[in-house]
């Protein structure tokens, strides 16, 4: 059996058609469009442009899936349509603009996907997972295997480029206003005393990211997938906008066209979120996972429920 999955985030939509056999998915296709919703939120209301920009790319993600013969598709929305305003209006418009319905994940639900998908393929025994999205980022505690504490906060690599950055690259000055704002967010989640979390787990587009910067900067293998704190801080430090430089080098742009160019004005701010948790609880290295929300959504909401589906005839 193939299903469309479809994630609308606040920074990037993505459509994923996966292949289940014997319970176990497959990802055939994976198709990525920046669509920058968070840039289209005004006085905390998602505006018009923001609505056709992501009824523009459901269209497109439908046809391509039904041009490949997938009818199942399944649509849901993160913080790009939880954190505004109009969220029922904006969802509902969209809905019926495009036919497809979409799931609205809570932040809650939006942690325990996280953690699923990211279980199924790490051994998850005692640690902190991390996804930092374009408008919110996710931290679950867990123990043995269970989740212990989950939130969601209302900040991201998006949102704080938005908010806080006037160039390309942020600043020392403004890299230091992100990494209070983060600073808040903990205390105010009442997350900031949970104890040193020696490992992380990462998830989502910023932290798969940030280990393909690793990799170039250190040398490494395409299939490396642990970061360690030092290299992320020092590559903090590395790209950083210098305060007397209008521009930053010419070389650091080549760079991040290089290695990830769909993400050069939002990769800094998420990596000084990144930063500034991993020096919050003490983390030494972080295990960057391939899989997250999109397969927890896909084990969580649909092959769940189709198992529920048989067992009740």
């Amino acid at each position: 059996m193939m299903y469309a999955v479809v994630d609308i985030g606040s920074n990037t939509m993505r459509l994923v058609i996966y292949k289940v056999e014997g319970g176990r998915p497959r990802a055939l296709l994976n198709k990525k469009e920046m669509a920058e919703l968070a840039s289209f939120i005004k006085d905390g209301m998602m505006v018009a442009e923001g609505i056709n920009r992501a009824c523009y790319i459901l269209d497109s993600f439908n046809l391509l899936a039904r041009e490949l013969g997938v009818t199942d598709m399944h649509v849901f929305a993160t913080a790009s349509l939880r954190n505004i305003s109009n969220s029922q209006a904006a969802v509902t418009e969209i809905e019926d603009r495009t036919g497809l319905s979409i799931s609205l994940l809570s932040g809650a639900q939006e942690a325990e996907y996280d953690f699923v998908g990211a279980a199924r393929t790490v051994d998850l025994q005692t640690g902190l997972l991390v996804d930092i999205g374009g408008g919110s980022t996710e931290l679950v505690f867990y123990k043995d295997m269970e989740i212990q504490h989950a939130v969601s906060l209302p900040i991201g690599s998006l949102s704080m480029y938005t908010k806080f950055v006037s160039r390309l690259f942020p600043t020392k000055k403004e890299r230091k206003a992100i990494e209070n704002c983060v600073e808040d967010m903990l205390d105010r989640y009442e997350v900031s005393n949970l104890g040193d979390c020696p490992s992380v787990c990462g998830v989502g587009g910023t932290i798969r990211a940030v280990d393909k910067l690793n990799s170039y900067f250190y040398n490494l293998s395409a299939n490396n997938r642990f970061v360690t704190s030092e290299n992320l801080r020092a590559m903090v430090k590395r790209l950083e906008n210098r305060e007397d430089k209008k521009f930053i080098p010419l070389d650091t742009l080549e760079i991040l066209l290089k290695v990830v160019p769909e993400r050069v004005r939002t990769i800094m701010p998420g990596m000084i979120v990144l930063n500034t948790i991993v020096k919050h609880f003490k983390v030494q290295n972080i295990y960057v996972s391939r899989a997250g929300v999109r397969e927890g959504f896909l084990y969580r909401q649909i092959l769940s429920k189709k198992e529920e589906e048989k067992v009740n005839g």
